[in-house]
């Protein structure tokens, strides 16, 4: 199992020497990975509304949360440090144009060697899909698409297209990426949303809130295998890729990745529990257990 930290984005500040030695700390520590959230825009409370939204009571972030932009970060970050991977949790596609993105995804990955990871999913603010002119009621049709639209071009010297998003005539990217890159859809337990993994991703990364959603990570892999029989599929072929949050049973948590079979970990700080505490307590709490969380994945 390879195990990375979750970079604490709404902790995160605007200190770019801070930012810079979080990462470079959490190589030098051995972790294998950074991986981070990704909005482009926050929202008011008064705008969001009460909630629910999604599996979340009241809205999770909004204007007042610091998002840096995700693949501007991993650019940044790549530059710093020589073997940690960068991996998106989950960049939120279907507002973006596909185009664009299959171009920074292509760039970041030539220029790190081969380090971005990405995970892709739909998100759950409405206002953000609309002040970026994006439907948010058809965003898991769009996202579909979309994963079909950076694939090819990645992959073919010229690409023609279309579909009910995307238009492209004869048109590419150079350069392509030196590699396929894999693409893993973030998601929650549901089965409509485990069959889209099954029938589309290269990996599954969970997004189960303990509490809150209704069913468990364990139930949710038991799921996703059933669901990658039933479309012919090798549920070994679809790799998990979860985390766990410091605080009360982690422990617990990581054990139970382990026995599920996880490829990969991140390991988060829990800031809903911590409220107040700046970023780099957060990175010194995952340098703490690191030692801990290697004797358990071994």
């Amino acid at each position: 199992m390879r195990v990375g930290v979750v970079f604490s984005q709404a902790d995160s500040g605007v200190d770019p020497d801070a930012i810079r030695r979080w990462a470079v700390d959490a190589e030098y520590a051995g972790y294998r990975h950074l991986l981070a959230y990704d909005h482009v825009l926050g929202a008011s409370a008064e705008r969001l509304g009460p909630g629910p939204f999604g599996s979340f009571p009241t809205a999770p972030y909004t204007d007042q949360h610091t998002f840096h932009e995700i693949l501007v970060l991993f650019a940044h970050l790549a530059a710093l440090t020589t073997t940690l991977e960068l991996v998106t949790s989950v960049l939120v596609l279907p507002p973006r144009q596909a185009t664009v993105v299959a171009k920074q995804v292509a760039t970041i990955d030539l220029l790190s060697g081969g380090r971005l990871r990405l995970a892709v999913g739909v998100g759950w603010n409405r206002a953000e899909y609309e002040a970026l002119g994006s439907d948010f009621d058809r965003r898991e049709e769009r996202l579909i698409e979309q994963i079909d639209v950076m694939r090819r071009l990645w992959t073919e010297p010229l690409v023609t297209y279309a579909g009910a998003f995307h238009t492209l005539d004869r048109v590419g990217i150079t350069p392509r990426p030196a590699r396929p890159i894999p693409v893993m859809i973030g998601s929650g337990t549901s089965m409509g949303a485990l069959r889209r993994v099954a029938r589309l991703a290269d990996g599954w990364m969970p997004l189960v809130i303990p509490g809150l959603d209704p069913h468990d990570v364990a139930t949710g892999v038991a799921r996703l295998r059933r669901a990658c029989e039933e479309v012919g599929r090798d549920p070994g072929q679809v790799p998990v890729f979860g985390r766990v949050y410091l605080g009360d049973g982690w422990q617990a948590a990581v054990a139970q990745a382990v026995e599920l079979g996880f490829d990969d970990l991140s390991i988060g700080f829990n800031r809903m529990a911590n409220h107040g505490l700046d970023h780099r307590t957060h990175l010194d709490a995952l340098l703490a257990a690191k030692s801990e969380v290697d004797a358990i994945t071994g």
